[in-house]
């Protein structure tokens, strides 16, 4: 009898074992799952926001379900990749001011991991010792995870959130502001995963007509239209002395006149004439940020619109996928291609991307020798300088493209005051008169440059075309004073003139332009590759011969022009020519 006793008691021990055993475990899974919401209740931010990410949530812990069954090490696979995206959208938005999207993980290619390495030379030992503590602890969840979970019913939690991610995504779409805020991470995440997913079914990489019949000839469609175009195979005579040409991005810069009320020196709205006294505007296709919209504009001559939602990532998707350019025509001229890249040229595919449109010495930050890209101006047209005594023995023509940097913001501290001791206040805002001061070094060195040309070089022949590639943060301040945030939302929103303004202007060192006739008085960025081409007055290859006379027709607008129509319809021609591939 003592001994089913015994037996009876131990069976009682074991079963209060299993039990208390089995409730630890569900109270780990609970805790978890707990740990995960309040991850995501200390980022989100409104019920809007909250109730997304929650969703988000649950459509994670379901489709790791479907694999796995266990909803313990699902639940900790889910943290942990939640925390992961969090942390890589604040990282992001530290760089670009910009959290992370569904196309960050659409187009994963190698130069993203080659920059966040340059910027964080520890993270791939971070990466594999964070590997090696995780990966025990998910085998031991694996191990004594006594909870399993039906295929069918995760597969029903994955149709139902997705569903009602989908809905309440297009039910309330994601205003172009939102992923500038630097919150709701994971909500913004699973909106734009909706707005990708619906843009590339609906037209695509990239608008464009759809296909003809057969391939079409540019020249072709141009003689038929009855517009002017150069024969199909022209060349361009490499044995003409041509001029040297400089492309100079002029960071955040704009004739800051244009808004009310601002104090300038003497002699400011100069910097912004041409050779010909004429002052002349150049819309942009951003405002306040993405400088490598106007690089793709200034290079390809084609229109980052083009690309709708996914606009961001121009560079990145057209990297090694759109080789029409205006380094690749200045190629056939006879010219040397050089860009003097001021940051890694990983960042969004920089280089990839360069290369392909025709520049064949891409000089980035660690190749001119330093380790931060914000430098004086004068930095850059020392380096520009020493391409030029580099190449000299060559006898080719040299297109540069050089960046400038040091008006870049933030304008609220004061970058480098010993290139200005005698300056004194303007008597604007802190914010605008820094800015103002930083625009008067920019012209101070430019001149400097320009006569160190004049001198060194007096028998050789230049012709520099500069432009602003955006209007500054500020300048949304400045333009409209006491605008409310929903009217000057609209106004982005609608790419208002006013905000998308710059410059730009042409000079000839030693050089006077040929043909100004398509250096119009407003004209959108993609043209500037036509402009430059007949001020050093080659000769135009078929396309840029089109674009002319899109030009024309369309009065300097390219994109907007009869709402996007002559846009898509000559990407479709550089398709179907097989210089934009893969798209």
């Amino acid at each position: 009898m003592s001994a089913v006793a015994g037996s009876g008691m131990s069976a009682s021990v074991h079963a209060r074992t299993r039990g208390v055993r089995f409730f630890a475990l569900a109270s780990l899974v609970a805790a978890v799952h707990l740990a995960g919401l309040a991850v995501l209740l200390t980022s989100e931010y409104g019920p809007f926001a909250i109730t997304l990410a929650v969703l988000a949530w649950v459509f994670v812990n379901c489709f790791l379900l479907v694999v796995l069954q266990r909803p313990g090490v699902c639940a900790a696979l889910a943290l942990a990749l939640i925390v992961i995206l969090i942390e890589l959208s604040r990282f992001k938005f530290g760089i670009l001011q910009l959290t992370l999207t569904f196309l960050d993980f659409l187009i994963i290619d190698r130069d993203t991991f080659s920059f966040l390495l340059s910027v964080f030379p520890r993270l791939q030992m971070q990466l594999l010792i964070a590997g090696l503590v995780a990966i025990p602890l998910l085998w031991a969840l694996w191990r004594f995870d006594p909870f399993r979970v039906r295929r069918r019913f995760a597969l029903t939690g994955v149709a139902a959130t997705a569903a009602l991610i989908a809905t309440i995504a297009v039910a309330f779409p994601e205003q172009a502001w939102e992923p500038f805020q630097g919150v709701n991470h994971i909500s913004n995440l699973a909106r734009s995963g909706v707005v990708a997913v619906s843009r590339l079914a609906s037209t695509g990489w990239i608008e464009a007509d759809p296909p003809a019949n057969g391939p079409l000839s540019l020249a072709r469609d141009a003689r038929a239209a009855g517009l002017p175009a150069l024969p199909a195979g022209e060349g361009c005579d490499t044995t003409v002395k041509r001029p040297h040409i400089i492309l100079l991005l002029d960071e955040s810069s704009f004739d800051v006149t244009s808004a009310p009320d601002i104090k300038v020196p003497a002699g400011y709205t100069d910097y912004f004439k041409s050779i010909d006294g004429k002052q002349r505007t150049m819309i942009a296709e951003s405002t306040g940020g993405p400088t490598w919209y106007t690089e793709f504009n200034v290079l390809t001559g084609l229109s980052a619109r083009s690309f709708g939602d996914l606009k961001f990532y121009v560079t990145r998707i057209a990297a090694g996928r759109v080789t029409r350019g205006l380094p690749q025509a200045l190629q056939r001229c006879g010219y040397k291609t050089v860009s003097l890249y001021p940051t890694y040229g990983d960042f969004l595919s920089a280089r990839a991307f360069q290369k392909g449109t025709g520049v064949e010495q891409f000089i980035d930050m660690a190749d001119m020798g330093v380790n931060e890209d914000m430098q004086p101006d004068k930095f850059y047209f020392d380096q520009a300088l020493k391409v030029f005594a580099r190449e000299q023995p060559q006898q080719s023509p040299v297109f540069m493209f050089v960046y400038l940097t040091a008006n870049h913001f933030p304008w609220w501290s004061v970058y480098r005051p010993d290139l200005t001791p005698n300056w004194t206040p303007l008597g604007n805002t802190a914010e605008t008169d820094e800015y103002i001061r930083r625009q008067t070094v920019t012209a101070n060195d430019y001149r400097e440059f320009t006569e160190r040309l004049k001198r060194d070089y007096p028998d050789q022949s230049f012709l520099v075309l500069r432009f602003g590639d955006h209007q500054p943060a500020i300048s949304q301040k400045l333009l409209e004073p006491g605008i409310d945030q929903a009217s000057l939302a609209k106004r982005l929103m609608t790419a208002d003139p006013r905000y998308y303004s710059t410059y730009y202007a042409i000079d000839g060192i030693n050089y006077q332009p040929r043909d100004l006739s398509s250096a119009l008085e407003t004209l959108d960025a993609a043209y500037i590759p036509l402009v430059l081409q007949e001020a050093a007055g080659l000769p135009l290859d078929p396309t840029f011969a089109e674009q002319k006379s899109i030009m024309l027709r369309c009065k300097g607008t390219f994109y907007a022009c009869k709402k996007g129509a002559e846009a898509r319809r000559f990407n479709r021609l550089l398709i179907d020519a097989g210089m934009i591939k893969g798209l």
